[in-house]
């Protein structure tokens, strides 16, 4: 038996052993999936006759932040959003790049699919070193295949989760850089300790792949300092219990866009964001997976106004960095609502 082969029984004996797996496949334990609720027709009728605006009427501002990364974080917690789920942290003198996703397109090729609103406001080359990268599950908007090649290179650690890693060795990822947490399961990678939690989705990149692999939220740890990651995922009661034995955090990075009514199971959406927030123990809440890709059905922007209004009346705090811009949680500073500065966006 050759080490591929040793690998893949490994895996499989992992996947087995379980609890989320059943029958084949990863499940929640909900038993959602991302099935429809109801007949597809109302979404087909959006899809071709909705008159949100799904696209940007014209260029996003950007932020280089390459001169705010020459200088050593204040607090000890620095944050970049690089658009969609890519994230990185500079948390305790370690660098985290979370769901790296530098393509042109969130999809399995490279001339068609869901085309990127903006440029990466600093390509891959251009980042500073990094410590580890955490990839939340396998859907093609958060595993990109180009960049997980570039990153394969570089020979950076990569924390996933259950059974993800049979892509990454396929991307060529050294094994020995890959480790792969069930829910529950911890470890410390490059100098920081990650847990994976529970959240509700489903996983799959292709039409026999269907949650062959696990999906993740995430608990990032360093010497000081504190982050959840949701992943995609819905809203599960789960959430509470993570708050509970993990909490609280310096910093809540909470899936809104990308959502609908009929997925409401496996993706969050702004109103369901907030109450996953508040189950998580509350905080400073970061939203993510919106703002680059159109991945639904409603305006581009619409998750970020929402969220804003809804967190005035709940009175969360909520941080809306422009796409790029390196910050620090712990200072003081209202939302800011850049894209309202796009042409024609409201």
């Amino acid at each position: 038996m050759n080490d591929s082969q040793r690998r893949k029984g490994l895996r499989i004996e992992r996947a087995r052993a379980s609890a989320q797996f059943k029958d084949g496949k990863f499940r929640n334990p909900s038993g959602a999936g991302p099935a429809m609720n109801g007949s597809a027709w109302p979404i087909l009728g959006e899809y071709f006759f909705g008159r949100e605006r799904r696209v940007p009427p014209g260029p996003l501002p950007l932020v280089r932040p390459h001169e705010a990364w020459t200088r050593r974080s204040a607090t000890g917690l620095r944050v970049t959003w690089l658009g969609h789920s890519t994230v990185l942290l500079e948390i305790d003198g370690r660098r985290v790049l979370t769901d790296p996703v530098f393509g042109e397109r969130a999809s399995p090729v490279s001339f068609a699919g869901p085309l990127r609103f903006h440029p990466v406001p600093a390509a891959l080359e251009e980042l500073p070193p990094l410590d580890v990268v955490l990839l939340s599950h396998d859907h093609f908007d958060h595993l990109c295949a180009p960049t997980i090649e570039a990153l394969a290179r570089t020979r950076v650690p990569i924390v996933t989760a259950l059974g993800v890693g049979v892509h990454l060795e396929a991307l060529g990822v050294d094994p020995a850089r890959i480790t792969e947490l069930d829910w529950h399961e911890r470890a410390v990678v490059g100098g920081v300790r990650f847990t994976a939690t529970p959240s509700q989705h489903f996983s799959g990149r292709g039409p026999t792949s269907g949650n062959k692999t696990l999906w993740a939220s995430w608990v990032i740890e360093a010497e000081r300092r504190k982050v959840f990651f949701s992943g995609d995922t819905g809203l599960t009661p789960e959430f509470a219990d993570v708050g509970r034995s993990h909490g609280p955090f310096d910093l809540v990075m909470l899936e809104v866009g990308a959502y609908h009514p009929a997925w409401g199971a496996i993706h969050l959406g702004p109103e369901n964001a907030l109450t996953a927030f508040q189950m998580l123990g509350g905080g400073t809440l970061l939203p993510v997976h919106w703002g680059t890709f159109d991945l639904a059905l409603h305006g581009w922007d619409e998750p970020a106004e929402t969220l804003l209004s809804l967190a005035a009346e709940r009175r969360a705090r909520v941080v809306t960095p422009r796409i790029g811009e390196a910050f620090e949680p712990d200072h003081d500073r209202a939302p800011i609502p850049w894209w309202r500065a796009v042409a024609g966006a409201r």
